[in-house]
């Protein structure tokens, strides 16, 4: 999958941050993930491998990658285990809500749209729920304010505007690990 997704373009999660979420998985022990943004199931395979009595429920906007996600989960035989979702995760809710509430939300989708992930699905965690977000460092560049490409300052200032909003947020406490594309880890106050 590693190699597909490298080959095709696709996003996964680079390895030293999804090792660093699973480790911090294995520690919360989650009963229920959600996830936003499948690709091709590989970090939904990846999670539901380390914890084999979670149940993982994933949202895919594209087709191509939804189908591909869908064979991949079954070629592993995780099926029961892991539910995919067609659609866009701003549209979705209703769907989405009947399989929790969650233990953890993992949002590796649109960047642009982190907030509005974070506002929708943060209401169906339980007591003691946990955010994930990947790429809040977007390959360094939220750190480095000279960005010369016009499409990735307005990304960076996006993610920066999420970063901050997070830090502040009143009913959450937010850190940000600098491995892997950069991870947020927000636990319920």
């Amino acid at each position: 999958m590693e190699l597909y997704a490298k080959e095709h373009g696709v996003p996964i999660m680079e390895l030293v941050g999804i090792e660093t979420m699973l480790h911090l998985l294995r520690l919360l022990k989650p009963k229920a993930i959600l996830e936003i943004g499948t690709a091709i199931g590989y970090s939904a395979i990846r999670m539901a491998k380390e914890l084999p009595h979670a149940k993982i429920v994933t949202i895919e906007r594209d087709r191509s990658r939804y189908e591909i996600a869908l064979e991949n989960i079954k070629k592993v035989n995780l099926e029961k285990q892991i539910t995919v979702i067609y659609g866009d995760a701003l549209e979705v809710e209703a769907e989405v809500q009947e399989y929790g509430p969650y233990d953890c939300l993992f949002i590796d989708a649109a960047k642009g749209q982190y907030r509005r992930f974070f506002e929708i699905y943060s209401s169906h965690l339980s007591a003691n729920g946990v955010v994930f977000s990947d790429n809040v460092l977007f390959k360094g560049f939220v750190a480095n304010d000279n960005v010369d490409n016009k499409r990735h300052q307005t990304m960076v200032n996006k993610i920066k505007a999420y970063n901050e909003w997070l830090m502040t947020h009143p009913d959450f406490d937010t850190m940000i690990l600098t491995v892997g594309d950069g991870i947020a880890i927000s636990s319920k106050r």
